[in-house]
């Protein structure tokens, strides 16, 4: 497999070439069929190459460099970051362009900041099944080859087992990497990068008046559009800070991220954040705040902050949209004109509803595709999540109202809002029960998750328990920035 690193292009100072090291008696966890797909080869190929997948080897065109970028963590500057236990290895040649393939947790780099540059085996296993996972979802992220381990401990709050992800995505180029040459006042460098960027992933923005607002704009829109694809099927990243959001709108870097279970707008998944920066309600507004501080970085470049500022501005509309039309479209709902103010208070009740009766967030949109335009004898499965269940009678009246006015067919409907509101998502507790078997010595549902969460759409009624509420020890995981 031919590799390539246009990365490697750029000036010295945007990164270190360094070697990844070497782990002892490396196994394989999984690999993800889909992924691999990408880049033509079978499971087994990519299996047969165990050193390379834990940087025990390096393919002849590899170029192995670590990248140096900075950014905003928790809101707060917080200097130069980098790559600090991830080592970029080259782009592989894809039907859709090159992919990077990066591997996390191959070891110290300079940007380690005391640092084992290690992944652990925990963290890697939630890595590797929520990229795929996401993908699944048809939310935009990068995708994970591969998992392999290693018996060598790793000192986390107590003492791991070592693993390597191998991870793709068209580029790792993120806000944080502007923030770093702005900050330094290193306009130069900074005109390198944005240039790397706009020919390589936004060409067509070369032939616009000012190309660096452009890019602005369109890191923007598509900022708003993942976000609002992540409050649509509840997830919440947990960390979202500048150095980890990308400059192509993919979600990346998975660390303490959740999806909701029981509906609390102010669900924390991170326990690391304690203020609740990036509570699931907030994760709009901080997207936004991202970009605001993407924009500072850019504006050397942009030029005046009128220009900035308009690019900016593209952001609340396109998530007010994109949202409105996921909410539709999980509702089994035409957007009409008519209904826009109705039905923006039709899903404000809604979610007042779930917020009172912490109500399941998957299992209450997939049962609801359920209900019956006519009458309420389809009702049950959904109405057994509510505690109060005459607020949900009452709001499924007006649902139903909703419906009636449309002149909405119950089997089409149901058959629509299958395609957008999973059956099954990457779930903590089913995470964990996965880790529990991986730590010993037990991948095989590492590789079951996997399949039904490339899926989630499907029924797989073979796969029912793993749709189900999560049982009660679920409640006291907790995930945090080791994790």
């Amino acid at each position: 497999m031919p590799l390539d690193n246009s990365f490697a292009s750029l000036p010295p100072a945007f990164y270190t070439r360094l070697m990844p090291t070497p782990l002892p008696a490396p196994y394989l966890v999984a690999v993800s069929p889909s992924a691999a797909q990408l880049l033509k080869l079978s499971p087994d190929q990519v299996a047969d190459s165990l050193d390379i997948l834990v940087g025990n080897a390096v393919p002849e065109q590899g170029q192995p460099l670590a990248a140096v970028y900075s950014g905003h963590q928790f809101g707060v500057w917080a200097g130069q970051l980098g790559d600090g236990r991830a080592i970029l290895l080259g782009a592989a040649a894809t039907d859709n362009g090159p992919l990077e393939l990066q591997w996390k947790g191959a070891g110290q780099t300079p940007y380690s900041r005391m640092g084992d540059g290690r992944a652990v085996l925990r963290s890697s296993i939630r890595e590797f099944l929520c990229s795929e996972a996401m993908h699944g979802l048809g939310i935009p992220t990068s995708r994970a080859l591969s998992i392999a381990g290693s018996n060598q401990g790793v000192m986390r709050e107590t003492v791991e087992t070592a693993a390597v992800v191998v991870r793709m995505a068209p580029s790792f180029v993120r806000f944080g990497s502007f923030e770093h040459w702005y900050y330094r006042k290193q306009n130069e460098q900074l005109k390198v990068l944005a240039d790397y960027v706009i020919d390589h992933f936004y060409p067509d923005l070369r032939a616009s008046d000012n190309p660096y607002q452009g890019l602005l704009a369109e890191v923007t829109r598509r900022t708003a559009h993942m976000v609002a694809q992540w409050q649509s099927v509840g997830f919440m990243h947990g960390v979202m800070n500048t150095d980890n959001m990308s400059i192509l709108g993919l979600t990346i870097d998975y660390g303490p991220f959740g999806f909701m279970e029981a509906f609390d707008a102010d669900h924390i998944c991170n326990h690391t954040d304690q203020q609740g920066r990036y509570s699931y309600a907030n994760q709009p507004q901080v997207g936004h705040w991202n970009c605001y501080a993407l924009a500072q970085a850019l504006l050397p470049l942009i030029g005046e902050p009128e220009d900035a500022q308009a690019a900016l501005d593209v952001y609340q509309p396109a998530f007010a949209a994109r949202l409105d039309e996921l909410l539709h479209a999980k509702l089994g709902l035409t957007r009409l004109d008519a209904h826009a103010d109705a039905d923006r208070a039709l899903f404000d009740a809604m979610f007042a509803v779930m917020q009172a009766n912490g109500v399941d967030f998957t299992l209450f949109f997939r049962r609801l595709g359920g209900l019956k335009a006519a009458d309420a004898s389809g009702d049950e499965p959904l109405r057994d999540l509510f505690i109060d269940r005459p607020a949900f009678d009452a709001w499924a009246g007006q649902y139903r109202q909703r419906l009636q006015a449309e002149h909405s067919v119950d089997a089409d409907r149901q058959l629509a809002m299958n395609q957008i509101n999973p059956k099954y998502v990457l779930r903590n507790y089913l995470a964990q029960v996965a880790i529990d078997k991986a730590q010993q010595q037990d991948y095989s549902e590492v590789a079951k998750l996997l399949a039904i969460l490339q899926h989630p759409y499907d029924e797989q009624p073979e796969h029912d328990q793993y749709a189900a509420l999560p049982p009660d020890w679920a409640s006291h995981l907790e995930v945090s920035c080791s994790s």
